[in-house]
């Protein structure tokens, strides 16, 4: 409705001035504190000023087309999210005509901050804004005319690709011919600078056809995610303390290298923790499983793995050496659809068979399943994850590999697969809970009878990790166990749509978010009763969309001494975190944690209590001489 869209324009009205009050009262001030300055065009003495002048002349101006607006020359097709001038003219043009308006494009292919070399910053680490450079110079790209008011703008457009999945006979085709017009979809949001005249800001939203709520007038850049960049440029020693120490992987702890995974998962499952240790492990696992005569079929499911993928390389490798690879890959995923695509054609060009999941669900299950022969029978090995399988990101996301030979969590894994590429009814599986099948229900009640435990005077706990938690269902499910006596404790990265603390209706249930370093994304849910324990590990989040509109697992680790550790790493950690943590009031905001509150309870060590979760799970592989902090 018009008053829920204008609700919501208010509070995003309100977030972006509060990034921008942190950008210009915060972030700078304590960049200048250590000699790090972006500065504006009066800040520059002439000796800078040359500088910017060369440097427009030679990098900038050759790739600027001013385009003033008349008949023949409309309004130009402006991409999602780029730099972009308006200008007011005034004068005639060369053909003696009023033509008041110019729009001036920023090819992205500029860097965003330009550094000023020593000689002329006088030794100070200086940076210039490419808008900046661009709008000292806007009278030069209009010679003849006078240049008026003028602003940096930027429009951000809808980026869905629209494909009808039950409407189209080739669904890769039909993504791919979207993909050319994801960056000129419809305007959503227009940014302006705060000084942009009202005239122009009204020129602009007409042209996008966007309501007054949808205009931001921002004090600074237009983009500041391009401020990004100042991490790579400031590398001298000088700023080695503002970043991160670098911190190298172990490799895991329960394997050795060149040891044999199919000797060593006959022996039990493996965990690997990520990033505390390695995604190498993964790699190593499907390497052995590529190059062994033995192994028969490899298969695996994609949802994002990135541009350029050892893993993907492997794939393409067992294919050349006549394996049976079946692909599962999620063309749909958001922003990786292009990437996504390009491997299924690669594959599919190889002799890989390629499948697309279900019509109208994502696959965001993540499974890698290898048949091997051994003498007269055939053996299966897994690996499931709450993450994706893509090199980079399994060194910034916090996630659990699992790595199993279980005869029963490996026979729903091919289960699974033959599922998804045939699209037959599904046998009923043994260990694994699947969505949009049974996951959700089984969580539902799951909680409801740890409610029912509780109301019979049975010691009772709930503790889920996870990244959101917005379904109604289960928010009602956890208020309701709650007010029956579980002591429940969710570690929600993200989205909470369940009120915490609030008296007489969740005094038992408390939400806390932890933002460390990493980005914290595993999945783990944790049920008791009493002396029995369960633990599940999953690649859903606790949304409406991961349980009715994606496929999605979660398996239990049933091995007490995996499961132990996953307890103290992923949830007691984290439930003594006095570092990143932020829990959330009865009021719905969240304050920042100083020190273990959970002192004293289940699972506390001092290791915790003195610092982040991350930072102790750092220095726990750390110790062990696996991981390490290099200087």
């Amino acid at each position: 409705t018009v008053a829920s869209f204008e609700r919501l324009a208010e509070s995003a009205h309100a977030l972006v001035g509060t990034q921008y009050a942190l950008y210009n009262d915060a972030l700078m001030p304590a960049f200048s504190e250590h000699g790090v300055r972006i500065i504006s065009h009066g800040e520059r003495n002439p000796a800078q000023r040359k500088w910017v002048h060369d440097y427009f002349e030679r990098e900038v101006r050759p790739l600027l087309i001013p385009v003033g607006l008349d008949p023949s020359h409309p309004f130009p097709q402006v991409a999602n999210k780029s730099l972009n001038f308006i200008v007011r003219l005034g004068g005639k043009d060369a053909f003696g005509r009023e033509n008041p308006i110019a729009i001036l494009k920023v090819p992205r292919v500029l860097p965003r901050l330009i550094r000023m070399p020593a000689k002329v910053s006088g030794g100070k680490t200086l940076f210039v804004a490419l808008s900046s450079i661009v709008r000292a110079h806007l009278s030069s790209m209009f010679p003849g005319r006078e240049v008026g008011d003028f602003s940096q703008f930027r429009v951000t457009r809808h980026s869905d690709l629209a494909v009808d999945e039950e409407d189209v006979k080739n669904l890769r085709t039909a993504l791919r011919q979207g993909l050319e017009h994801r960056h000129y979809g419809q305007a959503v949001r227009l940014e302006v600078s705060a000084s942009c005249a009202e005239s122009l800001a009204s020129f602009l939203l007409a042209q996008f056809n966007l309501p007054p709520q949808s205009l931001y007038r921002v004090h600074g850049p237009v983009n500041l995610a391009r401020l990004t960049q100042l991490i790579d440029l400031l590398d001298e020693p000088q700023f080695k303390a503002l970043r991160f120490a670098p911190y190298k992987a172990s490799y895991p702890i329960t394997l050795s290298p060149g040891q044999s995974f199919f000797d060593r998962l006959q022996r039990g499952d493996v965990l690997i923790h990520q990033p505390f240790e390695s995604f190498d492990g993964v790699l190593a696992f499907l390497r052995e499983a590529v190059l062994d005569p033995q192994v028969l079929a490899i298969k695996q499911t994609i949802y994002r793995t990135g541009t350029d993928s050892a893993l993907m390389d492997l794939l393409r490798e067992a294919v050349r050496r006549g394996k049976e690879v079946t692909v599962v890959v999620e063309l749909k995923a958001r922003f990786d659809e292009e990437a996504n695509i390009n491997w299924a054609e690669m594959l599919e060009s190889i002799g890989a068979q390629v499948v697309y999941g279900v019509v109208g669900l994502k696959t965001h299950a993540k499974m890698l399943l290898v048949t091997r022969r051994e003498g007269k029978q055939m053996r299966r090995y897994g690996h499931l994850s709450t993450g994706n399988y893509n090199p980079r990101t399994s060194a910034l996301y916090t996630d659990i590999s699992h790595l199993t030979a279980d005869p029963l969590l490996t026979a729903d894994m091919e289960a699974l697969f033959v599922h998804l590429a045939s699209q037959s009814r599904l046998p009923k599986l043994h260990r694994v809970w699947l969505a949009p099948f049974d996951l959700h229900r089984n969580l539902v009640a799951q909680i409801d009878a740890l409610g029912a435990a509780a109301e019979r005077g049975e010691p009772t706990r709930i503790v889920a990790k996870m990244n959101a938690l917005t379904d109604e269902a289960l928010v009602r499910a956890l208020v309701q166990a709650g007010q029956k006596g579980v002591k429940i404790d969710l570690i929600v990265r993200g989205a909470c749509t369940l009120p915490a603390q609030v008296p007489g209706l969740t005094d038992n249930v408390r939400v806390r978010s932890v933002i460390g370093r990493f980005l914290e994304h595993s999945r783990v849910f944790y049920f008791r009763n009493g002396p029995d324990e369960s633990l599940y590990l999953s690649s859903a989040d606790w949304m409406n969309r991961n349980m009715m509109r994606r496929i999605e697992l979660a398996w239990p680790v049933t091995d007490p001494g995996l499961r132990q550790r996953l307890i103290d790493e992923c949830l007691v950690a984290y439930l003594h975190d006095g570092q990143d943590a932020w829990d959330l009031g009865a009021d719905g905001v969240y304050r920042r944690v100083h020190g273990d509150t959970h002192a004293g309870e289940e699972g506390a060590s001092r290791s915790i209590e003195a610092h982040g979760a991350q930072a102790a799970l750092m220095g726990r592989y750390a110790s062990r001489g696996l991981g390490r902090v290099t200087n």
